[in-house]
Parts: C-alpha cells; sequence; structure tokens
C-alpha cells in the first residue's frame, strides 16, 4: 500500500503549477466563450450602434476600427456597415470592433467611450483578445491617439492613416477657423458671421468655389499660405465642421482677438482686415476636454499620410510625432513616407502592409 501524499505536500504542488502557468504566459491566451460563432454580431450599446466581425479562423487577436468624420445627418445604415478597411484586417484572422457611435461631427468625447465600452463589451461576451491592437483614419486618428493615452496598458499598438492628430484647440484654430477668416477677408461679403446662432449651418462647395475662380489672385494667396491648392481647397467642409462644433460646444471655441496672422500677403492690411472673435470660455474649455493630446504612448504606434492630403494638410503631419518625441517616447513611433494624393486614399495592400508592420514592431517589444 502507497503512503498517502501529505495534504501540504498537494497545495504546493498546485501552486508551483499556478505559478508555472503565469511564468509560460498561458493565463495570456484568449479566454473564448463557449457560445462564440464566427461571423457578423450587430447591435446597439448605449445609443451607439456597433459592428463586430468575427473570422472562422480567428487568431484570438482583436483591431478596434475607429471612423473618420461624419456630417450630422449622414446616412446612418442599421445594422452598422463595416468600413472599407474591415476586410484587410479580417481576412488576415483578426476579429474587428468598430462603434458608430452616439452623435455624428466632431464627437470625439462620444467616440473615445464608446470605442472604450464596446472593448470591454467584446471582452465579456465573447472573449479575451491576447492582443488588442487600435486602427483610425482621418478624425478617427484623433480619437485612436487619445484613447492610448487615456487607456494606458488596453492595447499591444496603434495604427493611424491620414489622421487629424493634433490636439482640438489647435486643429480648430489653425485648420478650420484661421482659413475660413483668410477667405472673409481676403473676399469679403461671402461668409455669415461664424459666431452668430441663425447663421446657416451649411455652404455648398460650389459658393466658395465660384468665388475662388473670380478672385484668381487671393485664391492662389490662401493656397500657397494653407499648403493647398485653389480648387480642392474644402472651405464648406471647414464651415459646416465649424458650426457643428459651435453647437456642441455652446459658442465660438477659438478666440482670435490677439492673433497676429502672417502669411496672406501684406501682414498689416491683413491683420486690420481679418475679423475678430472673442471665443466663448465654456466652448474653449469643451474643446480643451475633447482632447488635447501629450505624446505620452507606451504601446507602439505607426502612422502615414498621403503626399498630398486636401483635408489634412501637411503642415499638420509632424506635429503628433513631435510631441510624442518631446515626451520621450520617440522608440514606438514609425512615420511612414507619404504616398499617393487624396485624403485616406490607400490601397487595401498598403493598409495590410501598415498593419503588418505595426504588429511586427509590437512583437519586437514583447508587447
Amino acid at each position: 500500500m502507497k503512503p498517502a501524499v501529505p495534504r501540504y505536500a498537494i497545495f504546493r504542488l498546485i501552486h508551483a503549477l499556478l505559478v508555472l502557468v503565469a511564468w509560460i504566459g498561458i493565463g495570456s491566451l484568449p479566454a473564448i466563450a463557449a457560445d462564440l460563432k464566427p461571423g457578423t454580431h450587430t447591435g446597439t450599446l448605449q445609443g451607439a450602434l456597433y459592428r463586430i466581425d468575427i473570422p472562422a479562423n480567428w487568431n484570438g487577436d482583436l483591431v478596434m476600427l475607429m471612423h473618420g468624420y461624419q456630417p450630422v445627418g449622414a446616412p446612418i445604415a442599421t445594422p452598422m456597415r463595416a468600413a472599407d478597411s474591415t476586410p484587410v484586417f479580417f481576412k488576415l484572422g483578426y476579429a474587428v470592433a468598430q462603434s458608430q457611435y452616439r452623435s455624428q461631427g466632431w464627437a470625439v468625447g462620444d467616440a473615445i467611450v464608446d470605442n472604450e465600452r464596446l472593448r470591454h463589451y467584446f471582452i465579456h461576451t465573447f472573449a479575451r483578445p491576447a492582443h488588442t491592437y487600435i486602427y483610425g483614419f482621418s478624425l478617427g486618428g484623433l480619437e485612436v491617439v487619445a484613447s492610448i493615452e487615456r487607456y494606458r496598458h488596453a492595447y499591444t499598438g496603434a495604427m493611424v492613416t491620414c489622421g487629424v492628430t493634433v490636439s482640438t484647440p489647435e486643429f480648430i484654430a489653425r485648420a478650420v477657423v484661421t482659413p475660413l477668416l483668410a477667405f472673409d477677408a481676403l473676399i469679403p461679403g461671402v461668409l455669415p458671421d461664424l459666431a452668430a446662432p441663425n447663421s446657416p449651418p451649411f455652404i455648398p462647395p460650389d459658393v466658395f468655389a465660384k468665388a475662388l475662380q473670380s478672385h484668381p489672385k487671393e485664391a492662389a494667396i490662401l493656397a500657397k499660405r494653407l499648403q493647398e491648392k485653389p480648387e480642392t481647397l474644402p472651405l464648406s467642409l471647414y464651415y459646416m465642421a465649424l458650426r457643428e462644433l459651435e453647437q456642441r460646444a455652446g459658442g465660438m471655441p477659438v478666440d482670435n482677438r490677439n492673433t497676429v496672422y502672417r502669411g496672406f500677403g501684406d501682414d498689416a492690411v491683413f491683420n486690420r482686415k481679418v475679423h475678430r472673435y472673442a471665443g466663448s470660455p465654456a466652448a474653449m474649455a469643451y474643446v480643451q476636454r475633447n482632447v488635447t493630446l501629450t505624446g505620452n504612448i507606451d504601446v507602439p504606434l505607426v502612422m502615414q499620410w498621403n503626399a498630398f492630403d486636401p483635408t489634412v494638410p501637411e503642415r499638420f503631419h509632424a506635429i503628433y510625432p513631435d510631441q510624442v518625441r518631446a515626451a520621450g517616447h520617440g522608440k514606438l513611433l514609425t512615420v511612414l513616407p507619404p504616398v499617393g494624393d487624396g485624403h485616406c486614399n490607400f490601397t487595401d495592400e498598403q493598409t495590410a502592409e501598415q498593419f503588418e508592420m505595426l504588429v511586427g514592431k509590437a512583437g519586437s517589444e514583447g508587447r
């Protein structure tokens, strides 16, 4: 008859096994729900439509995808449609989760919260991914970098293409209000009062186009200073975005009473002609919260823009990379050379290459 194993020895054995499991990393593998079904899952989370796509050959990793700017009132499909880049990740074996967000327009605050809620929903409903990546394009790029700054350690890596990766106060002041003010100063009589509550929410693009064509000299000044082309200046988009943000924030979010503008022809004459606005304290506080970037990241970040982007001009591309480097995290940053013309004009092959570079970078960092 074999001697009984002492109870304390059994406890020590169990403890040793638990330590071994933690050491080899088994605890990091995805805990897959028994009823996990590949395919498309859609629904609503606290007012935000969502879509989750899980491939049959799921590799255990997740991509959170954040879409770009959608004008208020733009048609929304129910159930939610997948972003154009979704199949890129799906074919590589990744699950993809994306939120429609509770609101449209400059929905940065809603987007960040809704995306995080969806990430938790995926974990609780389907599985805890082995790795979670986050990808965003256009305005989604701002939401992505804000997310990795705010929810540290939630992601393995981040990818941004054609991103508006500039703090909201700076972007609205420099990329939205400044072009509109310059247009108004150089070609007066077209724009209404930008801060008046009764000004129209939208001005058709052809109104701006006709004014620019009728004033070629002024159009050339604008284009040169803004690193644009006269025929691609998105002034209608800027106006619509500003009006929507004013409504969301509760007033004019920019105060330019002491701003000195340069590069729009005769600086002295221009600064006398440009319209001055007193910003609303509440509105300026709102844009400060939604959102101001710091450059403090702790996961690999891959970024790329198009060579000529009429919506997010080249003069804004280096701002966030410079912030990341200034914060001491340059080793985590990869900025790929710009390619092609247009806004978010990337092929599926280019998107796959960008993402594979991110995954490789994350792997080399041991994440």
